[in-house]
């Protein structure tokens, strides 16, 4: 048996667990709302904006899942830009990540809360309540190991998928021919502007490359797991998509809407509830993954040196970066504070990191274009990717000044000098 290095991550994930912890991490609160406003804007040809998303979604999830087969690193896109571009690039790509997870995780635990608030008519406070219980339950089991972590992931997603297939079958019986037309009620041209919303329900495909060095056959299993969870998450959208158009459950529609409105034409009276309870999974879900990825970027950067090193301490028993962990979560209690005191817009908020994870994406398919032998599959896939990301960052807007910020600081303060494999500081404790 290989021997564990005492300044490595315990080895221990197989594509059992990627592939939930991968599905976990993509499949976000956009498949409570987004069939339903995709449809709303195009009509039934909304289902052709999925499609397309769903198929582009397959190269960009295979060349992170290549790059991380072939530099098995927690770093992830920081290690792949690093040796495509240099210690700088890297250095960048961790501060990129800065504004991402610390940020958008709050958020998303908030977002399944809010939906269950709205069940439970809970107050402001014991919304946000909520969500931390979220947070501190995915850094705890994040702290007990990945491995335990998962697992739970693979129950999480288990339940996830059951709920929305039997949602998706339930409301098949409803669905009428005559749904589907007109097919393009607004013109085809709304198509684009449908699949510019889709896209941030393909966003998530990097946090598991942060896991490779955790994979016990990283070769394989990280490619398979990616592989499967796009094939699985493309069938999920387009099962609520379909059903959604074909049954009509769109359009005006307020509340725990417009998931429940569908979930409630198969099922009935319990729709609000089961829906309130998807939100709350699907957002656990997501934290979890990102969680999990995240505080092992900051451990890779601060074992190469670019952040403190404090953050490469693992635990002593588990093997886990638990200084990034416990971090990341007075972070989080920042966030959560703010949003209790000042109320911000969390839909104008979360525009900020989804701008920096196309960036993000935009580093890591140039990295493949560079590393990848060129005009094998692998490059060819990873400049389609990059094609696609440079594209959807052009729709950003205003948010698109957020990541040349916060890369330029990074690109400032990051060393010249060459950075050692395992950074001395990286100590157990």
């Amino acid at each position: 048996m290989e021997r564990q290095h005492e300044h490595s991550l315990r080895r221990s994930l197989t594509w059992v667990q990627g592939t939930p912890m991968t599905i976990g991490a993509v499949l976000g609160s956009g498949i409570l709302v987004l069939p339903s406003l995709t449809a709303g804007i195009s009509g039934p040809a909304a289902i052709i904006a999925w499609l397309v998303m769903a198929f582009l979604s397959f190269p960009l999830a295979l060349t992170l899942g290549g790059l991380a087969a072939q530099l098995p690193s927690a770093g992830g896109i920081a290690a792949y830009s690093r040796k495509a571009f240099g210690p700088r690039f890297g250095g960048m790509v961790g501060w990129l990540f800065l504004g991402t997870i610390p940020l958008g995780v709050p958020i998303v635990a908030l977002i399944g809360s809010n939906y269950m608030g709205i069940v439970l008519g809970l107050t402001p406070w014991q919304v946000t309540a909520l969500a931390a219980v979220l947070l501190a339950i995915s850094v705890s089991l994040n702290i007990r190991g990945i491995e335990l972590s998962g697992w739970v992931q693979v129950l999480i997603i288990a339940l996830i998928a059951i709920l929305l297939t039997l949602a998706i079958f339930a409301a098949l019986p409803h669905v009428h021919g005559s749904a589907f037309h007109p097919f393009a009620p607004k013109g085809w041209w709304t198509i684009g502007r449908s699949a510019e919303m889709i896209f941030w329900c393909f966003v998530g495909w990097e946090m598991i490359a942060h896991l490779a060095e955790e994979f016990t056959n990283p070769r394989r299993d990280v490619v398979l797991s990616l592989g499967l969870a796009a094939l699985a998450i493309a069938l999920l959208y387009l099962g609520v998509t379909f059903v959604t158009i074909g049954t009509h459950a769109y359009g005006g529609q307020t509340g725990l809407a417009p998931l429940s409105t569908l979930v409630g034409i198969g099922i009935g009276r319990a729709a609000a509830s089961l829906t309130a309870v998807l939100a709350l999974l699907i957002s656990f879900a997501t934290v979890h993954t990102n969680i999990a990825g995240f505080s092992r970027m900051v451990f890779a950067q601060a074992r190469e040196g670019e952040f403190p090193g404090v953050f490469a301490k693992l635990h002593a028993k588990h093997q886990t970066p638990y200084a990034a962990l416990l971090g990341m979560s007075l972070v989080f209690a920042f966030v959560l504070l703010a949003n209790v005191a000042f109320h911000p817009n969390l839909g104008m908020i979360i525009k900020w990191p989804s701008a920096i994870f196309v960036t993000l994406y935009i580093v890591a398919t140039a990295s493949g274009v560079r590393l990848f032998r060129r005009y094998s599959v692998w490059w060819w896939m990873s400049f389609v990717s990059l094609a696609l990301s440079i594209g959807i960052y052009l729709f950003s807007g205003w948010a698109m000044l957020f990541p040349i910020i916060l890369g330029s600081l990074g690109w400032g303060v990051a060393r010249r000098r060459p950075r050692p494999s395992v950074n001395p500081l990286s100590k157990s404790v």
